[in-house]
C-alpha cells in the first residue's frame, strides 16, 4: 500500500498500517512490539501514524512523547538505516524544508548564533558531565583507546601531528569549542593561537580555564576573521556552514592561511549529496545544520586547496557516541530536576539514534588534510 494512502487515512495506527510497517521493519530484523532490546514497543495511539505523516520528525516527537520505547534505541536505528526502511517513509511535509535547505541561505551571519544559543550554551556542568575530561564535543580516535579520554587525547594528538605543529607555530582554531585542540597543542606542541566560537558560554568558559597559555577564544563568526595563521583547523563545526556557504567557508581559510600552511578539516558527512538535512536534528538538536558530501567538500576546496590526505574513521563515533550516551545517564539524576523528562528522552533519542546511524554506516567522519598549494615533496600522514 502507497505510504502517503496510509498518512492521509486519518486513522489511528490502523491494522493495514500496522502490518505494513511490521513488514518493513521485519526485513531489518526488528519485531513490532516484540520483546528483543532493539524491537519497536508501541506505547501510546498514533506512533506510526505520525512517522508516516511527518517522516524522521514525527518518529522523534512520538518517542519524544513516550508512544513507542526500544530499549536499544542505537540497534533500532541502526537496523532501520542498514535496511534502508527511512526511504519507504516520504511524506509531503518534509518537501518545503528539503525545498529550503537546497535553495535558501539557512546559515546567514544572522543565523550563525543560533545553534550556540540553542545547543551548546546548554550548560557548561551538563557537558563537562558527559564529554570527556578536556571537554571534547568531536569524535575520539579508539584504534588504541580504551575509554573516552583517551580516544579523545588520541584524537587530538593526531591532529597535531598532521598538522606538522611544532613551537612558534601559530595556529587558528575555527569553531574551538571547549578549547580542547588549541589547549592540547600548546601544552604539547608550544604554539599560540586563536580559537573562535558562536557559543558565549564557550568563549567565556575557555578564556577562564586557559590563561595560563598563550591562546585566546574569540566569540566571533569565521567570515569576520581577518588574520593569517601557520596552521588551521576546523573540528566538528563544517556541519554548521551550510551548502550555500561552503565556498566562503574555503575562501576565508584560503585567506588566512600562510603560503606554506597546512589546514585540517575535520567534519561528519553523509554519503549523497541530495540528500536535505533530518528534521528531527534540526528543530531539536542542531538548529540549521547541514551535514556536506565529499563531493560538495571537494566542489568548494577545488578552486583554493589541494586535497593532501582524507581520512574516514566515521565508525569511532559510534563508540564516541555510547561513550557520552553512557556518561549521560550516570549523571541524569543531577539534572532531572531542571531538566524533566522529555529533555530527557530528547537527549536519549539524539545520542543513541546518531550512534546507529554511524554504526549503520549512513554517515561518515572525515578529516581532510589541505594546503594552498601542494606540500613539495608531498604529504605523509603521520602513523597513528
Amino acid at each position: 500500500m502507497p505510504v502517503l494512502s496510509l498518512a492521509r487515512e486519518g486513522q489511528t495506527d490502523s491494522p493495514s498500517l500496522i502490518t505494513t510497517v511490521s513488514q518493513w521493519l521485519e526485513s531489518a530484523d526488528i519485531r513490532l512490539n516484540g520483546c528483543r532490546p532493539w524491537d519497536m514497543r508501541l506505547k501510546g495511539p498514533g506512533a506510526l501514524k505520525q512517522t508516516l505523516a511527518r517522516g524522521s520528525l514525527g518518529l522523534g516527537e512520538a518517542y519524544m512523547d513516550g508512544l513507542w520505547e526500544a530499549e536499544r534505541l542505537d540497534e533500532f536505528f541502526h537496523r532501520v538505516l542498514r535496511a534502508r526502511i527511512d526511504e519507504k517513509v516520504r511524506p509531503l511535509s518534509l518537501l518545503l524544508p528539503a525545498l529550503k535547505a537546497r535553495f535558501f541561505n539557512l546559515q546567514t551571519i544572522a543565523r550563525a548564533f543560533d545553534v550556540g544559543k540553542a545547543h551548546y550554551d546548554l550548560g557548561n556542568d551538563f557537558y563537562a558531565a558527559m564529554l570527556d575530561r578536556r571537554m571534547t564535543y568531536t569524535c575520539g580516535y579508539w584504534r588504541s583507546a580504551r575509554d573516552l579520554d583517551a580516544a579523545q587525547e588520541a584524537k587530538l594528538d593526531l591532529i597535531c601531528q598532521k598538522l606538522g605543529l611544532r613551537p612558534g607555530l601559530r595556529l587558528l582554531d575555527i569553531g574551538s569549542g571547549w578549547g580542547s585542540l588549541l589547549g592540547f597543542a600548546a601544552e604539547h606542541y608550544g604554539v599560540t593561537g586563536v580559537g573562535v566560537t558562536i557559543s558565549r558560554e564557550q568563549a567565556a568558559w575557555c578564556n577562564q580555564r586557559f590563561t595560563h597559555l598563550p591562546i585566546e577564544f574569540r566569540l566571533q563568526d569565521y567570515r569576520h576573521i581577518n588574520e593569517r595563521f601557520d596552521r588551521i583547523a576546523s573540528v566538528g563545526m563544517f556541519e554548521h556552514v551550510g551548502r550555500k556557504n561552503h565556498s566562503d567557508y574555503m575562501r576565508v581559510a584560503h585567506h588566512c592561511l600562510k603560503e606554506d600552511g597546512i589546514f585540517l578539516l575535520h567534519t561528519i558527512g553523509k554519503n549523497r549529496s541530495d540528500t536535505a538535512p533530518d528534521p528531527w536534528i534540526d528543530r531539536y538538536i542542531f538548529p540549521n545544520g547541514d551535514l556536506p558530501s565529499m563531493a560538495q567538500i571537494s566542489e568548494a576546496a577545488e578552486p583554493f586547496f589541494v586535497i593532501e590526505d582524507l581520512h574516514n574513521f566515521g565508525a569511532d563515533y559510534d563508540r564516541t557516541l555510547m561513550a557520552w550516551h553512557a556518561n549521560f545517564e550516570a549523571a541524569w539524576p543531577r539534572f532531572a530536576p531542571e531538566l524533566g523528562e522529555r529533555f530527557y528522552r530528547m537527549w536519549r533519542y539524539y545520542l543513541l539514534s546518531c550512534a546507529g546511524a554511524f554504526r549503520s554506516r549512513s554517515v561518515q567522519l572525515w578529516q581532510l588534510v589541505l594546503t594552498r598549494n601542494g606540500l613539495t615533496g608531498g604529504y605523509r600522514r603521520p602513523l597513528a
